[in-house]
């Protein structure tokens, strides 16, 4: 089960702190700032817990709340915004919320009530496919049940692909996810990839004029 987040926010400041406080807790934060956007990238994966602001510039997060609760009501949603009286948190409650949290809030609590959130789906800690086995609290791998040293960053890549298995990502994605640049050089995604295949990792395939994708 993939400790992923989306988080639809039009507020880049916000989007930049949530990203930076629930990644520090290991958790996988993708940032939309438009309905549009939020909608595109659902349809192609579907993560388990999802933020969601109301006032958005092309639409509210009531109605992308209902929407998800009706395709996907598996996935936890809690709603981050500063329309915080009783009557806003009870109309949130009753279209199917499952936390409500009110702006501004502390980054420590907001921490604390997606991590329950993860902890109520039974996120796991260890990932498993092919070969690999990785201890996201640890920070450990093991290849072909054998230690392996990894750096941060090819342990955040390894962890990356394994949680969005099957699909082809982009390098320019995984420069984006993994090392948090908007753009850069994508060889460095390539010497990354070549290190892990060279530690014995199976499964990375190389997807011609795309990117590459973790076959399980």
């Amino acid at each position: 089960m993939e400790k992923t987040l989306y988080l639809l926010e039009d507020d880049k400041s916000i989007c930049d702190l949530v990203k930076f406080s629930l990644e520090l807790a290991e958790i996988d934060v993708h940032c939309y700032n438009t309905v549009k956007d939020f909608n595109a990238a659902l349809a192609l994966f579907v993560p388990k817990v999802v933020l969601l602001d109301i006032m958005l510039p092309d639409g509210n997060g009531y109605d992308v709340l209902t929407q998800i609760k009706k395709a996907y009501p598996q996935v936890t949603c809690i709603m981050l915004s500063a329309m915080g009286r009783e009557n806003d948190k009870v109309k949130g409650f009753n279209l199917g919320a499952d936390d409500y949290i009110s702006k501004p809030f502390g980054v420590l609590e907001l921490t604390a009530r997606v991590n329950a959130a993860f902890r109520r789906l039974g996120v796991t800690e260890v990932l498993t496919a092919q070969n690999v086995t990785l201890n996201e609290r640890t920070m450990s791998v093991t290849i072909d049940g054998r230690p392996a040293s990894l750096s941060n960053m090819e342990f955040r890549l390894l962890a990356y692909l394994i949680r969005h298995a099957d699909s082809v990502i982009t390098r320019d994605k995984l420069l984006t996810a993994v090392w948090g640049y908007d753009e850069g050089e994508t060889r460095t995604v390539d010497i990354h990839i070549a290190r892990l295949r060279k530690l014995g990792v199976k499964g990375i395939e190389t997807v011609f004029g795309a990117g590459y994708k973790f076959v399980k």
